[in-house]
Formats: structure tokens, C-alpha cells, sequence
């Protein structure tokens, strides 16, 4: 293809407008802000993006599965689906996630990571790619557990942890959500650290304190804001106050439905902590599917209005995407630039993939980004991916 000049787009989170050459391999080149009155218009070809953003395409950190798939109940038979899933996954604008496990027999969550990996190496770029697992569990506290069988969660152990992550290592588990309060001396949390894994709270009864305590000890984020922990009080301030204060960057995951967290609540967090909400969506297998009932496991679950619940009403996870959890976002707090980049480029800080905006996108290929559009009168936000044909 020729060479292509784009103009007047702009970048979450960054000033004015920029624009980029496409190079000959549809590659970004040549990424810099826009100057006024720029001469090249007489000379280049150009593709006038009309104050669109340009992003990465999205990470999620916690989907638990999708099109009737569980990540946590893979069977070998069902690998060749998976591909097939991820390639749909993919092409609604997610270009990784971390699958979800959610707590389970130890033996299960390691045939889980073994079959997860055997996916991993035999990808296609078609498809969404699977980074290291997000073990949500085993150790919880049981008050906390939520959807997850009491039966199956434990204590933070150091030799359950051995056992469960023996073989494996950061490529093959990216993240773990505990209950800092079960591992006061953080043992636990150390050794996760060392290895590699990012910790997350979550499942918590956890205090102010010793939330802050974890988060000073390496912890880095918290699983599903508000969800699973005690409330944000003016008296026992709890993980969610933890995190908005801690020193140390810490981010706080947000599912952004309006079921799990009030669209008021979710604006005054992007508030409260500028800069550290990363949504995630919390997806179950039914995503991609229609409403209705679906076995999980030995237990049933009800899909209605994009959430699903267990038979006793216990609330569990969604089937809204992580990107229409964006747009929901945008919507709530008319602010575009947070929805962005909170889907975008803040999971992969998460993980130690940082770097600026800028760097994510410069040598990238189009089909691998997302343009978004705002329509400020409406609070309506939407993406696409991009096509120099429309040009």
C-alpha cells in the first residue's frame, strides 16, 4: 500500500492533536503532535481523522471465559473452540487478556494452567493472546468468597503455593488475588513478588491498615473495586481507601456494568484516584451468548441484563465487554480520555509493560489499534477498528 498521512487525531491522556505517517506495511511512523498549519497537506496523501483518538486495543485482566467456555474447566477436547473464541474475542477489540481461575481444587487450576499454556504456544495472530493466568483465588477469605466454593479456598500457605505453582512461573501465572489479612507477615505475598506475580487484593475483610500494608509489601492492585471487601467508610475507611492512598502507584479494577459498582460510584472513583482505575470486565462464559441458564461447574447460573447470578441470587461476574464497560464509563463521567486509557493502556502498567501512549502505538500495525469516536452532546463513546480505505 502507499504511504499514508494521518491527521487531527488524538491520543488518551495526551494535548492537542497529532498525526502519524502509515508506512508502506500499514506500520505507524513518524508519531508526533500536530503543528499548526502544517504544509505537508499539499504534498501527502492524507486521512483526516477529525479529532478521533487513537489507541492500543484493549488488555483484560480478569475474564473468567467466553462463548460457553471456562477458563477455569478447559478440556483438551475443547481447545480447537478456544481458538476459535479467541478470534472473536479479538475482533471486538481485545488484543490480550489474563484468563481467570477462579478457585478449585488445586489439581484443577494446574491442568488449567498446563492446557492454558499449550494454547498459549500454538496462537495465531488472529487471535486474542492469552497472557499468564489471573489466579482469583484459592486464598480468599471465606466470608468474601462470593460465588467461590467455600470448600475450596484456603489459607495462604507457603507450601500450597509451591504445590500449585510448581513448573509454573510468571509467563503462565501474571496475577493472584488474595486476602492480605490472612497473611499478616506477608510470606505469601513476598514469594508472589519475587516470582514475578503481580498481587492483587480482593476477597478481603481487610482493613485500612493492613490493606495499606500489603500494598506497601508489593501488593499492586484490587480486584473488582467495592466488590468482595468492606465498604468505604468515613470511620473504617477499608482496601478501596488503601488503594486511593497508597503511596506506591496501585490500581484499582473496575467493572464498569453499572450493576457490579453504581455509575455514581464509578465516576467518584476516577476521582478519587486519578489516573489508577483499570477496568476490567469480569466476563463469564456465557459472553458472547444469549441470556438465559447455563451450567458452571456442578452449580447453575442465570444470564439476564448482562449479569449473571447464582441460583441464590449471589451476584458473579457479567457478560459486558471490557470495551462496552468503556463506552458505559465515558458515558457517566464525559470524560473520554479516563474510559481510554483505563482500557487501553493502564492494564498493561499493571503488568510491567509501561511506557507512554505513544510508545505502545509507534511500529503497530492499524488492524492492532482502536479509533474511538466522542460525541459530546450525547456522552456517547464507540470504536472500531481502523481502515485506511476509509481514507
Amino acid at each position: 500500500m502507499a504511504e499514508l498521512h494521518c491527521c487531527r487525531l488524538r491520543l488518551p491522556g495526551e494535548p492537542g492533536f497529532w498525526r502519524f505517517r502509515l508506512d508502506g506495511q500499514g506500520a505507524i511512523r513518524d508519531l508526533r503532535p500536530e503543528a499548526p498549519r502544517a504544509a505537508e497537506g499539499r504534498r501527502h496523501r492524507h486521512w483526516d481523522w477529525q479529532g478521533d483518538w487513537l489507541s492500543p486495543a484493549a488488555v483484560d485482566l480478569q475474564i473468567n471465559g467466553l462463548q460457553g467456555l471456562w477458563f477455569g474447566h478447559l478440556e483438551t477436547r475443547q481447545l480447537d473452540r478456544l481458538h476459535q473464541a479467541l478470534i472473536w474475542l479479538r475482533q471486538r477489540g481485545v488484543d490480550a487478556v489474563c484468563p481467570t481461575l477462579v478457585t478449585a481444587p488445586l489439581a484443577r487450576l494446574r491442568r488449567s494452567l498446563t492446557l492454558l499454556r499449550q494454547v498459549r504456544q500454538q496462537q495465531s495472530a488472529a487471535e486474542t493472546r492469552l497472557l499468564g493466568a489471573h489466579l482469583e483465588g484459592p486464598f480468599l477469605a471465606v466470608s468474601k468468597r462470593g460465588a467461590h466454593p467455600r470448600r475450596h479456598v484456603q489459607s495462604p500457605d507457603p507450601e500450597r503455593l509451591e504445590q500449585l505453582m510448581h513448573g509454573f512461573d510468571a509467563e503462565d501465572v501474571a496475577l493472584l488475588t488474595m486476602a492480605p489479612e490472612l497473611d499478616p507477615r506477608h510470606n505469601l505475598l513476598g514469594r508472589l513478588v519475587e516470582q514475578g506475580v503481580v498481587v492483587s487484593l480482593g476477597h478481603t475483610e481487610a482493613s485500612q491498615g493492613q490493606a495499606a500494608a500489603a500494598f506497601a509489601a508489593g501488593a499492586r492492585l484490587l480486584t473488582h473495586a467495592f466488590n468482595a471487601m468492606p465498604p468505604l467508610h468515613h470511620r473504617a475507611p477499608g482496601p478501596v481507601a488503601a488503594a486511593c492512598t497508597a503511596s506506591e502507584p496501585v490500581f484499582l479494577g473496575l467493572v464498569a456494568d453499572g450493576v457490579h459498582v453504581d455509575p455514581a460510584v464509578a465516576v467518584l472513583l476516577t476521582r478519587m484516584a486519578p489516573g489508577r482505575v483499570v477496568l476490567v470486565s469480569d466476563a463469564l462464559a456465557p459472553y458472547g451468548l444469549a441470556e438465559g441458564r447455563y451450567p458452571w461447574g456442578n452449580r447453575w447460573i442465570t444470564v439476564q441484563d448482562g449479569t449473571w447470578r447464582l441460583e441464590d441470587g449471589t451476584m458473579a461476574g457479567t457478560t459486558v465487554g471490557i470495551l462496552e464497560g468503556a463506552c458505559r464509563l465515558a458515558r457517566w463521567s464525559r470524560d473520554p480520555d479516563e474510559a481510554i486509557l483505563a482500557a487501553t493502556v493502564r492494564p498493561r502498567v499493571v503488568l510491567g509493560h509501561g511506557g507512554t501512549v505513544v510508545q505502545h502505538l509507534r511500529d503497530t500495525t492499524l488492524p492492532r489499534l482502536l479509533r474511538w469516536h466522542w460525541q459530546p452532546e450525547t456522552g456517547r463513546l464507540t470504536w472500531a477498528t481502523p481502515q485506511p480505505s476509509a481514507a
